[in-house]
């Protein structure tokens, strides 16, 4: 049985070979050991303690579970279950419907994934940014804030309902491009035609990928990467002229300049050297104020385009004709290659001196005379035409609504913000109360440190604060001013505790201010890199594979894992509980009586 690290560089090798043609990948599917990686990966996600249609979760994990899926693998049985709708709030107010598969479907779909991410990863275009390998919304941002410099329109492009409307002859059609193999792509198909139960009733699904699906967003942005090849193509096209003209004024500028530099290289005496110096500071302080070039040359125009997802931001240095052009033609592609829809609502032309908005982010470019001299002296405009990325007050002022931490109070005409107790938290314990709006101040931090103007976060934490006071103050029924002098610790709020060692530790509350930082805190990629991800050394599938209990102490058993949500839900009431909470594990590897004992109530 070849190892899984060997099986996915050999595809990583030609993944970036645009004609290179994949066959025989369906063989891949008969690798356990693939799927014990697959289980690696996916096993502490929180989804995995979810029931699908079947009622089975990761709990009960075994090697005969692997085996039986191989086993209909090969006949070609194997028949994905329905998704199980839900509905999740989206930003507008409306829902969103996620599917929820059974967890065998999840452990397929997964080994997929892997599969997917090794022929797609080094083929897909470097301005794709969502559900990629050491890529995030940061990297998108960041690529943004570094290549549209200059640019004086945004199209702002959204996909109207794409993961319901993905077209699956479209998708299978893209995957035969470069896989040549039928039962490989009708597997694909057999999960894409699933369905999904709603209210005990089965829909079929005849488009669309479900969200919530661990091969959804690997599938989205194969079907997606046609249109980032499409538009890498036209901006080929489209660009012209390597630079701008540049102004008359600008031009006798430079003359005047550079004859004033050699009057003073020349001068005969220190009278004509102050003189020619006092003219080349008036010209280079006159130069600020000029137009370097023509922001009408007709003869110059660039495209920039970044991707997240279905959203995507273009940037482009021209006409607002060329702008509506492009949207256009970009809009005639999607609807006639991949019959999707461009949103009207969500697809703006939007002046690059406003705001565009793009991943929460508020993004312009700066216009600004500001100068500063350079390495060799030379005074220069620095600040204009340079991309600025943005937190906006709406932002704040919707996540601490969501949060239910303001409340509005309208005075004289105008819009008061005021914290308010959040009542769902009084019943908690000091320290919970205080971490909850630790995390929430750090979270939003950590999205928003790249904006240009993080120090607006510090509004957003001091409505948290206060509500952090009349919240302790609900709870303890005393007021703010008391709240604060019994939990200060010398100039900060701060919560004294015992940990589990008995030793006395004070967690204080967040006073690390809010500096804007070049990258985030965390990488918060989407993906991690596959040999980082998949290969890490884990005693998991040791122990799955060991055929030894835990409790009992069997050997040579089918050994099944036994699975809990959370560590902090066991009470340690009984010997299995205080293993797992002395181990600090949420798996437990038990033989098969034990773990029917163990749901039955009866081990001890």
């Amino acid at each position: 049985m070849r190892n899984p690290e060997n099986v996915l560089i050999s595809l990583i090798k030609h993944s970036n070979k645009k004609d290179y043609k994949y066959e025989r990948l369906y063989r891949l599917l008969y690798n356990e050991e693939m799927y014990l990686i697959a289980y690696q990966n996916i096993y502490s996600n929180d989804g995995s303690m979810t029931k699908g249609t079947d009622h089975k979760t990761v709990d009960g994990m075994s090697m005969e579970r692997i085996r039986k899926i191989i086993l209909s693998l090969k006949d070609e049985s194997y028949q994905p279950n329905p998704a199980r709708r839900t509905y999740i709030p989206k930003k507008n107010g409306k829902m969103r419907p996620l599917g929820i598969p059974s967890f065998d479907d999840k452990l397929l779909q997964e080994v997929i994934r892997m599969i997917l991410e090794a022929i797609y990863e080094g083929y897909f275009e470097h301005t794709s940014h969502g559900f990629r390998p050491n890529r995030s919304c940061h990297t998108a941002l960041t690529k943004i804030q570094k290549t549209f410099t200059g640019v004086k329109w945004f199209i702002e492009g959204d996909i109207k309902g794409f993961f319901d409307n993905i077209n699956h002859n479209t998708l299978i059609n893209i995957l035969s491009e470069r896989i040549k193999d039928e039962r490989f792509l009708r597997l694909i198909r057999k999960f894409l035609n699933a369905g999904y139960m709603e209210d005990w009733t089965f829909h079929n699904t005849y488009s669309g990928t479900p969200q919530g699906g661990i091969i959804s967003p690997i599938l989205a942005n194969i079907y997606l990467d046609k249109f980032d090849k499409y538009v890498s193509e036209y901006i080929k096209n489209f660009n012209r002229g390597e630079r701008r003209k540049r102004t008359t004024e600008y031009r006798k500028n430079e003359v005047s300049l550079r004859n004033a530099r050699s009057a003073l290289k020349n001068a005969a005496d220190d009278t004509e050297k102050q003189k020619a110096i006092a003219l080349i500071r008036r010209l280079e302080k006159e130069r600020v104020n000029i137009p370097h070039s023509d922001p009408m040359d007709k003869d110059y125009a660039r495209l920039f385009y970044v991707r997240y997802a279905d959203d995507w931001l273009c940037g482009v240095i021209g006409s607002k004709d060329d702008c509506k052009r492009i949207k256009e033609d970009f809009k005639n592609f999607l609807y006639e290659k991949l019959q999707l829809e461009l949103s009207e609502e969500k697809t703006f032309i939007t002046n690059a001196q406003k705001s565009a908005k793009f991943l929460s982010f508020e993004i312009r470019v700066r216009q600004s005379n500001l100068s500063k001299r350079d390495k060799i002296g030379r005074l220069v405009r620095n600040y204009t035409g340079r991309v600025v990325l943005e937190v906006s007050s709406d932002v704040i002022k919707k996540r601490l609504i969501e949060a239910g931490a303001m409340k509005f109070i309208y005075q004289n005409g105008k819009e008061i913000w005021k914290p308010q107790a959040i009542y769902r938290l009084k019943d908690c314990d000091d320290l919970e109360i205080l971490d909850w709006y630790n995390s929430k101040i750090r979270g939003f931090y950590n999205y928003y440190c790249i904006a240009n103007n993080s120090s607006l976060i510090n509004s957003y934490k001091y409505i948290l604060e206060y509500s952090m006071y009349k919240t302790y103050g609900t709870k303890y029924r005393t007021s703010i001013h008391k709240i604060i002098n019994k939990f200060r610790y010398g100039k900060d709020f701060a919560v004294k505790f015992t940990n589990s060692k008995g030793v006395e530790c004070v967690r204080v509350f967040y006073n690390q201010g809010f500096k804007r930082q070049e990258k985030a805190f965390y990488p918060n990629e989407d993906e991690i890199q596959c040999d980082i991800k998949y290969f890490s050394s884990t005693s998991l599938i040791d122990r799955l594979k060991a055929g030894k209990c835990e409790i009992c102490g069997s050997t040579d058993m089918p050994i099944e894992i036994h699975h809990v949500h959370r560590l902090k839900d066991l009470q340690g009431k009984s010997f299995w509980e205080t293993l797992m909470i002395a181990r600090q594990r949420k798996t437990l590897a038990l033989c098969r009586e034990c773990h029917k004992k163990l749901h039955c109530g009866k081990l001890d």
